[in-house]
């Protein structure tokens, strides 16, 4: 086990968390999308999925529930491409139904979790990104104590405008620096609604807690995303919204933001 924990990432370059302080902030559609901006800008790409609670990003990537093998140094990871450019690995696929509600107790889903960070086969990367469950929790602690072990660069905090959001991030940002976890930054998500007819963009729910947050807590402003039905309905229907809508404003905020993010893990 030893010599795996130590060989499962080294040849990743980079180990990149996404947390979030409470559920339904689009952690897992951020991770998605930072993910293809990623892989459309060349790099080759991991994402781990070990949000528990709901493992959603193979149904994102319009994965489904492939059979998952073990090779001699352990699981092996799922390629969305035939370049293997983006490779996934999710609890959701050791599921034997994926609509089961996981109802472990804390140290059996930490248990699962350790595994499951130090013995997937990744390879060759340039970025894995982790897909943390939300809160601060004991399996947070169990990813984090892990990949502390082997690397981690530092962690990207989802929130949405709105001051109860903004507040469960202040408890993440918390626990990073308790953890002695860098952090890469903050994003807003849902930044606004796009209105899909004349794309005018509504702050339906507020306006710049985000930025707002960050300023305060001195931490970097990695940028906003809108909600945008365009982004919805490909996720939905797990087809590549970067590919789909190069022209985008949202495009555009995820791509400046994956931007920042890579230049970040190179100083």
């Amino acid at each position: 086990m030893e010599q795996n924990s130590e060989g499962s990432l080294a040849n990743v370059r980079h180990v990149v968390l996404v947390l979030s302080g409470k559920g339904g902030v689009g952690k897992s559609t951020i991770t998605t999308e930072l993910a293809l901006a990623l892989k459309h800008a060349g790099k080759k790409v991991g994402i781990l999925d070990v949000d528990l609670c709901g493992p959603s990003i193979p149904r994102m990537l319009n994965m489904g529930q492939p059979d998952v093998h073990q090779c001699d140094s352990g699981w092996v990871p799922v390629y969305t491409d035939v370049e293997k450019s983006l490779a996934l690995m999710s609890i959701g696929f050791l599921l034997e139904d994926p609509d089961d509600a996981v109802v472990w107790r804390g140290p059996k889903k930490s248990a699962m979790i350790s595994q499951f960070v130090s013995d997937v086969a990744w390879g060759e990367l340039d970025v894995l990104l982790v897909d943390t469950p939300p809160g601060t929790s004991d399996e947070h602690l169990a990813v984090v104590e892990n990949l502390k072990k082997q690397k981690v660069d530092g962690a990207v905090l989802v929130t949405t405008p709105q001051g109860v959001s903004t507040g469960d991030v202040r408890r993440e940002i918390t626990f990073c620096k308790k953890t002695g976890v860098r952090i890469l930054g903050i994003i807003e998500n849902m930044s606004g609604f796009v209105c899909p007819h004349c794309s005018e963009c509504s702050n339906i729910f507020s306006k710049g807690g985000g930025e707002e947050l960050a300023k305060f807590t001195g931490c970097p402003f990695l940028g906003a995303v809108p909600l945008d039905p365009l982004l919805t309905s490909s996720i939905e229907e797990g087809k590549d919204f970067i590919q789909a809508f190069p022209d985008s404003a949202t495009y555009s905020s995820i791509s400046s933001i994956t931007q920042t993010l890579l230049e970040k893990l190179t100083t």
